[in-house]
């Protein structure tokens, strides 16, 4: 195993996250609506002077899953070696995550999806049938706020996005904090012209920096 390897394991294991946030972006548009909804959340956060650090995945070359379950036995993704690597450091160290996602037909882009299937090296697995499972970041205090837009009428149309995100964390030992669905709105950063939305995330960014900060 890489040195890489080596320390994404031992910090998978042994290390509690840090009262900071990360911000996550799924969408493939640059300067596009995810990306003004995730950085004014992540301003929330700030305002309650908590550090945070955001990454738009179109920007990463990484892969989804392959199936390899190395993990399994590494407890980290040792299959793969590209950009989601460094992801998973920022990921472990921050006790706060916000997920921003823009709805592709019906459901979360292929980057967000690829992304979070790439935290199934977080689970544990025995050796059973059916396999049970806990998660290596359960019981962690983990938070998190997510984050849906789409052109569409309303949840329905939004399809499985909300629930896409929100199900993955959940099981991984997240609790969320907020979710927020925005609707109608397609062309590119419209929603700053829409302080109402603005504001939302921003206090969901509050309202996740006191959550972390308030829970050992």
């Amino acid at each position: 195993m890489n040195s890489i390897h080596a320390m994404l394991k031992e910090l998978s294991t042994c290390t509690p996250p840090d009262n900071k946030i990360l911000g996550i972006g799924g969408s493939p548009r640059r300067n596009g609506n995810s990306d003004i909804l995730l950085k004014n959340a992540l301003k929330g956060s700030s305002r309650q002077g908590v550090q945070s650090e955001s990454y738009q995945l179109r920007d990463i070359q990484f892969q989804g899953c392959i199936g390899c379950e190395m993990c399994r036995k590494d407890k980290i993704c040792t299959g793969l070696l590209d950009g989601m690597s460094m992801l998973y450091q920022p990921l472990l160290s921050s006790k706060g995550l916000v997920l921003a996602c823009p709805t592709h037909n019906y459901n979360i882009t292929a980057w967000m999806k690829a992304f979070i299937d790439r935290l199934y090296c977080l689970y544990n697995f025995q050796d059973t049938i059916p396999r049970a499972w806990s998660s290596n970041l359960a019981e962690q205090n983990r938070k998190a706020v997510i984050v849906a837009i789409c052109e569409q009428e309303n949840k329905k149309d939004m399809g499985f996005t909300l629930e896409a995100m929100r199900r993955p964390l959940q099981a991984l030992g997240y609790e969320i904090v907020d979710e927020i669905a925005i609707f109608r709105i397609f062309h590119r950063g419209k929603v700053k012209n829409d302080q109402e939305q603005l504001d939302k995330v921003i206090q969901a960014g509050e309202n996740l920096a006191k959550a972390i900060t308030l829970t050992p």
